[in-house]
């Protein structure tokens, strides 16, 4: 018998804890998850599951170990231990799209004790465009709404989805080095982007996809049939041209799509604001004693995009939720045929 603790944690341990602590205390389940910052993330999933009879606890598994990271999660560390009380919660990355085309993407789609985003990562859904002005309002203290965030990523999305089908379908046929997801970051990125003229960064960026598109028509001549019904695929399991920013690299998006926009955007808003403050001042210490109250105010975009649960409407997490939702029942129902 093995005396590491790692090799002995397991769902049924974590069962025979729960059964030492009586019959009425409340069961825990242990969630996995990948990085410190998912724990967040995945507590607004889970907490909503939170009843009298059962609770989560949302850890790494550094834990145990100090690797992190979806394959030490569910490949070396517990994808032999989990079960109804422990549970692996990580990005769906491609996996999701994949369907069982690598052994990874099997064990997240098909493991009943697995929860995927959906989305590509945890970070799509913190920059869900509903939710986009709200992050500007907590980081500027400015309800002034001077960016449409919506119909940006919308068209954005429309723009890189021919595209994004292509990259998938390399995937999908081992033919990734072909185009990977860095080649395909390289071509979607907005580079210089200013909020009067998002039409030109659309533009600029609408020339690039379809140059590259055209590459890859012509070193995959065949590929059409197949390019089609990966295309319908890809909607049965959610992605719409509209949406298709929630399914690519969510650091990508993050970092080089969403912050730089919303920087611009709350740039803009706090200067309307320090503007308003000096124009409407009575006199030179009120304006100083406003100015610096108002600066101690302003929060930073990263911490806030990376707080902001506005995704709650999002059909990747109401996926998500619905799959929590029917491991439970399905545990409770167990639960009740055993105890007749």
């Amino acid at each position: 018998m093995s005396r590491r603790l790692r090799d002995n944690l397991s769902s049924a341990y974590i069962n025979a804890a729960n059964q030492l602590n009586g019959k009425h205390a409340r069961r825990k389940i242990i969630a996995y998850v990948e990085a410190y910052d998912d724990i967040f993330f995945w507590r607004t999933v889970l907490s909503g599951f939170e009843s009298n009879d059962r609770f989560f606890e949302v850890m790494l598994p550094s834990r145990l170990n100090l690797t992190k990271g979806k394959k030490s999660v569910l490949m070396n560390l517990i994808s032999n231990q989990m079960g109804e009380n422990m549970i692996a919660c990580v990005d769906a990355d491609y996996d999701y799209l994949l369907q069982g085309k690598t052994a990874t993407s099997t064990q997240v789609i098909t493991n009943p004790y697995v929860f995927h985003t959906y989305a590509y990562a945890i970070e799509n859904l913190q920059c869900y465009a509903q939710s986009l002005h709200d992050v500007s309002v907590a980081v500027a203290l400015n309800d002034h709404a001077i960016f449409d965030f919506e119909s940006f990523l919308s068209q954005y999305s429309e723009i890189i989805y021919p595209l994004f089908i292509w990259n998938i379908w390399t995937y999908r046929h081992q033919k990734y080095r072909q185009f990977t997801i860095t080649d395909f970051n390289r071509v979607i990125e907005i580079g210089h982007f200013s909020i009067y003229n998002a039409a030109e960064s659309l533009q600029r960026l609408h020339h690039k996809v379809q140059r590259k598109i055209r590459l890859l028509q012509k070193e995959n001549p065949y590929a059409k049939e197949d390019y089609l019904q990966l295309k319908r695929e890809l909607g049965a399991l959610g992605v719409t041209p509209t949406t298709t920013y929630l399914y690519i690299q969510g650091h990508h998006l993050f970092d080089n799509v969403v912050v730089p926009i919303l920087k611009r955007v709350c740039d803009r808003l706090i200067r309307e604001r320090e503007e308003e403050i000096n124009r409407n001042a009575v006199h030179d210490t009120q304006r100083r004693n406003e100015l610096s109250s108002y600066s101690h105010s302003i929060e930073a975009i990263v911490s806030m995009l990376r707080r902001n649960v506005g995704y709650r409407n999002a059909e990747p997490f109401r996926k998500l939720q619905e799959d929590v939702r029917l491991f439970l029942e399905k545990q409770s129902t167990q639960e009740e045929t055993a105890n007749e």
